[in-house]
């Protein structure tokens, strides 16, 4: 494997690829279906994450092929993401100055490349030049029947709370960690 992790910040170049790899992975390889998973929906997310100030991916290539991406976006103070906690979080834990958290979009490693630490890597290289305080992210508890929650686990995440950020959306574990921490 000769994998190389390149970092963009803008989507045009790359949106088709992320787009592509998500389908393969949320749609094809997990069954997951239904309006929430569609690829104009995420899409939709995408260009919605990709507007805002700081956005950024990483992508790993193995030679020419794409093995799996990251997105993250920081927390503005205008954010809407804390507003679907299903319970209160302690005063101040909520205000963001675009500085204070990175919310972790995304991350999706296509089926040859897991169980290989490809999916750590990525995630690391992706918070390595950010300079936030913590970074939050959101994750479907019955995905892998609790394993991609234990996972964030064993990288440092804790979670925090449950949120479900659109109507049509699983019920997600809300999760916190300082991006320093390192695994």
């Amino acid at each position: 494997m000769n994998l190389e992790l390149r970092h963009y910040t803008d989507v045009e170049p790359v949106r088709q690829t992320i787009v592509d790899i998500h389908v393969e992975v949320r749609q094809h390889d997990f069954d997951l279906t239904g309006p929430f998973y569609s690829a104009e929906r995420f899409n939709e997310r995408l260009s919605a994450h990709s507007s805002l100030p700081g956005w950024e991916t990483v992508i790993a290539y193995d030679g020419t092929e794409p093995a799996g991406f990251a997105y993250a976006t920081p927390l503005g103070p205008n954010t809407r993401w804390w507003t679907s906690m299903t319970t209160p979080l302690p005063d101040g834990f909520t205000v963001e100055t675009g500085k204070r958290t990175l919310a972790l979009n995304e991350i999706v490693v296509r089926r040859p490349w897991r169980g290989t630490g490809l999916a750590q890597r990525i995630h690391e290289e992706l918070l390595a030049g950010r300079g936030e305080d913590r970074v939050t992210l959101l994750v479907n508890p019955t995905a892998g029947d609790g394993k991609v929650q234990a996972l964030y686990e064993g990288w440092g995440y804790g979670k925090i709370g449950e949120q479900q950020p659109f109507a049509d959306s699983p019920v997600f574990a809300a999760m916190m960690r300082d991006p320093l921490h390192r695994v």
